[in-house]
């Protein structure tokens, strides 16, 4: 099990949703928390409600100076967790540029920026922690999910590749593969999302594997389940059931 007691994490995307409940089940566990996002006063008021040590520092990951600047207000960290995220429905019939880059951008251009700052220094005192927020909708292309999609395998194929460079040092590196969580973001979408989860209970699968020496998650179980077996469908008969 974890020692939390003492530890400074960074979570970076704890205004809302799955992040803010993050944010605040490590802090009950005890760590110092480092709360980033855009939104300075959502990020003040989580603090407020929070009983252990937290320091607010906004940052923009889309901004290569914002991430520097917050980068350097964090301080040495134990801790990372890339958290953060953007999301717009629509497929390539309908295609939305502007969203798309900014999805690909932020979610995974953002972790490299963020990422520049932390691997270094955790590496050379051979330290760390480092935890990745994937998605189920990586696996496989799925219709209507450009630019996210696209986002969240990329950043999945990261965290392996970091995985296999770091896996027999003192720096680990998870990576957690949530499905539907109901957010400010998926309350965008206007379909049926199949075993949608509130984001306390999210929040807590998710920490219960950060506690663990185990590199991958996916969940909720039966979801994951599916959509993993959908990787040895061929694909006349993916395109057929998915597309």
């Amino acid at each position: 099990m974890r020692t939390w007691n003492g530890k400074r994490y960074w979570i970076v995307g704890a205004s809302a949703g799955l992040g803010r409940e993050v944010a605040r089940q490590i802090s009950q566990m005890g760590a110092e928390v480092i709360l980033s996002a855009r939104s300075e006063d959502d990020l003040k008021a989580l603090a407020e409600e929070l009983s252990g040590k937290s320091t607010v520092v906004p940052v923009d990951i889309a901004d290569g100076e914002s991430v520097a600047r917050a980068a350097e207000a964090a301080g040495e960290i134990d801790g990372l967790v890339l958290l953060a995220g953007v999301y717009w429905s629509f497929g390539s019939a309908a295609w939305e540029p502007e969203n798309a880059v900014r999805m690909v951008d932020v979610n995974l251009t953002g972790a490299f920026r963020v990422l520049g700052h932390v691997v270094p220094k955790m590496v050379e005192r051979d330290s760390g922690h480092i935890v990745f927020t994937g998605s189920l909708s990586g696996f496989r292309g799925l219709p209507n999910a450009v630019g996210y999609g696209a986002s969240k395998a990329g950043l999945m194929s990261l965290a392996e590749t970091m995985y296999a460079d770091l896996r027999k040092t003192g720096v680990q590196v998870q990576l957690i593969n949530p499905g539907f969580v109901k957010t400010r973001l998926t309350d965008k979408n206007k379909y049926k999302m199949p075993f949608i989860m509130e984001p306390e209970y999210a929040a807590r699968e998710f920490v219960d594997h950060m506690g663990t020496d185990r590199f991958a998650k996916n969940y909720p179980t039966v979801f994951s389940s599916m959509i993993r077996f959908t990787q040895f469908l061929p694909n006349w008969l993916y395109y057929r059931l998915f597309g």
